[in-house]
């Protein structure tokens, strides 16, 4: 997991950490970089974006010397350590804090020869190098770094082997952090952290002290973590100070300046040429013609910079259902007789966009595969809408795809009925070329499978769409056109993602799975990491009562929280009052008692008690709540 390269260096080690100069490379004849050329200081922390299949993993193998330039050089001082993740953890028998204390090589290394060292000046040497790496401490900063990604102390003393390859991958990432090499390169980190640990990941990597180049489309990522961008596209390199905000707002600038630019230029030769067509048979205006003729000869083309646009993501609408979508009282979920969610009070509407929200193994997958059908309520009632169609994305469905089968296949074997051309057409909507739509789908880029599932995922016009971490393939452009599409869907929407730009520019509802409930959680999400941050931090003081600052982030942290449940608890009130209002006034007509049947006069009453009872309990609710408030702000 730890990459030591030696490599020829020109010029002096105190020099840039990275030096990428005339750069070019092609793979099976097409270019994939050409005179592409950057600069990265020592310390700087870089996010590298671009798009899908634009050479961002390729100019990580070129940095690592797993390939060669075809011309140019890359350039990193001699003896520095360059570490990334390879692949997920072995299956072995070592717990996972022996396993991330061994990525330290070196310090392992020096332990080993100080039980067989007999020179005393060696002896000396190593026992000071043990010190200067820090060695006394080694053991709590790796736990402190597996307990970051999700691991407890218990789990820490677990052999490899008991855990899957996904939570291997977070125990290789905890082994390449603990090393803490020269150049840290990480390929989307966060694809296989839940949202918890990829907060703790941006402030970890916000505070590393080396150099980190780092591929990701997580926007909160690249302005939290990183101090500038370096855009790959076009085959070239550009090197931008600042988070991606920034940076894509100077980007988006220099696109209207370069199209502005060019349409000036194509009037301003639109003049000349009227010029020279007018006057260059007059006798008199035939110099100034010869004039202007040289004059649009010498007018450089100014060429817009033009970007490709990415295939938008489109939903079919569902038809209309009864509400509720789901209703449970008192449900509770597992597996084998053995609880993981008890006292579940849920309900679903046509147009709830819910993100659920809780650390890995909490059951937010158990929840989703409930809802999604797949899994059903060991105890407790539900009531499903009929006729409700659901649709259900999750990675591990990538795993299912037939690789020998295009596209073209995997709908035709789902609409056996309809013809080719229907078939291609409904390929084509979803951003599937005829070209491509005959592509095996394991020579797809992830972001092209994850596209793939997200429409067979809809393919019948679901009334509830179920994502789980739907944006781990998708570049920065494909996620935007996931939020696009989310927001012009009218059906619900249940959301699992650790990106959080994801889930502010979606989600109406949090649910938090924790301690195997489900609740409403009544912040919104920036306010959720916050809490992660200080509830984490907390633990880390072992008891001990916290700093001030700390303390007061805490206490503004319930306030903040209080205040937007009391906001949102008038908004409900609001709602049911409306209900009860028009529900009196329908039952006060002359004509309901006279049209109605004794069955629907009977349901009436009930729901306009049901009614007065739950606006009593929210009115209590509310009484209680601005009194906390108060005492809280006094």
């Amino acid at each position: 997991m730890i990459l030591s390269v030696t490599r020829t260096f020109t010029g002096e080690a105190s020099g840039p950490v990275l030096s990428i100069k005339d750069l070019s490379f092609r793979i099976d004849g097409k270019p994939l970089f050409t005179k592409a050329s950057a600069i990265i200081g020592a310390g700087h922390k870089t996010g590298i974006v671009g798009r899908n299949g634009s050479g961002k993993t390729s100019l990580f193998k070129l940095i690592k010397g797993d390939w060669q330039p075809e011309e140019g050089s890359i350039t990193v001082p001699g003896h520095y350590r360059i570490g990334s993740v390879e692949q997920e953890a072995p299956a072995s028998a070592l717990c996972l804090l022996e396993t991330v204390m061994a990525a330290d090589e070196e310090r392992a290394a020096l332990l080993s020869e100080a039980q067989t060292a007999q020179d005393a000046d060696r002896i000396a040497f190593i026992h000071q190098r043990l010190a200067d790496i820090q060695s006394h401490s080694a053991e709590a900063r790796a736990a402190t770094i597996l307990h970051g990604l999700g691991f407890d102390a218990d789990k820490q003393m677990r052999p490899c082997h008991e855990f899957s390859g996904g939570w291997r991958m977070r125990v290789a990432l905890a082994a390449i952090l603990f090393a803490s090499p020269d150049l840290l390169l990480l390929d989307e980190p966060t694809n296989y952290l839940d949202l918890e640990g990829a907060v703790w990941l941006e402030q970890f990597l916000a505070r590393y002290s080396h150099t980190a180049l780092i591929i990701s489309h997580d926007r909160e990522l690249l302005n939290r973590s990183v101090d500038s961008i370096l855009y790959v596209s076009d085959g070239r390199l550009s090197l931008h100070s600042g988070g991606y905000d920034q940076f894509d707002a100077e980007r988006k600038a220099r696109l209207a300046n370069s199209l502005s630019a060019q349409r000036k230029q194509e009037a301003q030769r639109a003049h000349i040429q009227s010029f020279i067509d007018r006057f260059r048979a007059k006798a008199t205006k035939a110099r100034q013609a010869q004039s202007r003729l040289k004059m649009l000869e010498r007018l450089q083309p100014v060429q817009a910079v033009i970007e490709q646009t990415v295939a938008p993501i489109n939903f079919p609408q569902p038809d209309e259902i009864s509400p509720p979508v789901l209703q449970v009282e008192n449900g509770q979920l597992g597996y084998q007789g053995t609880a993981v969610l008890s006292g579940l009070h849920l309900r679903l509407d046509g147009e709830d966009r819910v993100a659920l929200l809780g650390a890995n193994g909490e059951g937010k997958s158990t929840l989703s595969k409930y809802i999604a059908g797949r899994l059903r309520l060991m105890a407790g009632q539900e009531q499903r809408a009929r006729k409700l169609k659901i649709g259900y994305f999750a990675q591990h469905q990538m795993d299912e795809l037939t690789a020998e089968e295009s596209a073209f296949h995997h709908l035709r074997r789902l609409r056996p009925d309809q013809t080719d051309s229907q078939i291609r057409s409904k390929l084509g909507a979803a951003g599937f070329s005829a070209d491509l739509a005959d592509v095996p789908t394991g020579q797809l880029s992830g972001g092209q499978k994850a596209r793939l599932l997200l429409f067979l995922a809809s393919l019948d016009a679901p009334h509830v769409l179920i994502l789980d971490e739907p944006t781990n393939h998708l570049d920065i452009e494909s996620r935007e056109a996931l939020v696009m599409a989310l927001n012009s869907y009218e059906g619900a929407v249940i959301l699992v993602s650790h990106d959080t730009h994801l889930v502010q520019n979606v989600a109406d509802r949090l649910w938090l799975v924790k301690d195997g409930r489900v609740t409403d959680y009544d912040g919104d999400i920036a306010l959720y990491t916050t809490s992660v941050l200080a509830a984490r931090t907390h633990r880390k003081q072992s008891g001990k009562s916290l700093p001030k600052p700390q303390k007061q982030i805490v206490e503004k942290f319930n306030l903040v929280r209080s205040e937007k449940q009391l906001r949102k608890l008038e908004d409900k009130l609001q709602a049911k009052e409306q209900q009860k209002t028009e529900l009196e006034a329908e039952m006060a007509a002359p004509s309901f008692y006279s049209q109605s049947s004794d069955e629907q006069i009977t349901e009436k009453v009930s729901q306009l008690e049901q009614l007065s009872s739950e606006l009593a309990v929210m009115e209590q609710e509310w009484l209680e709540l601005s009194a906390r408030i108060e005492s809280e702000t006094s």
